[in-house]
């Protein structure tokens, strides 16, 4: 499609397009810590708790591109 093949579009939405998803759910938190007025640890630790998957997923991606050189 476009002159790309499956691999490099897989690889541009498993990026940015997941990168793009983990963006909005930080919206998402932070729109739900205000709605239930959690005050700033409650922000913290909403963050902290519901975010800690896309840590895990940009430090795999940090690894990867260390190791690669």
């Amino acid at each position: 499609m476009f002159g790309y093949t499956e691999q490099q579009i897989a690889q541009f939405g498993l990026t940015w397009g997941v990168g793009a998803f983990m963006v909005y759910m930080i919206f998402i938190i932070l729109q739900l810590a205000r709605e239930s007025k959690a005050g700033r640890f409650g922000t913290f630790v909403l963050l902290l708790a519901l975010g800690f998957g896309m840590i895990g997923f940009i430090a795999k991606g940090l690894i990867k591109w260390w190791m690669n050189g």
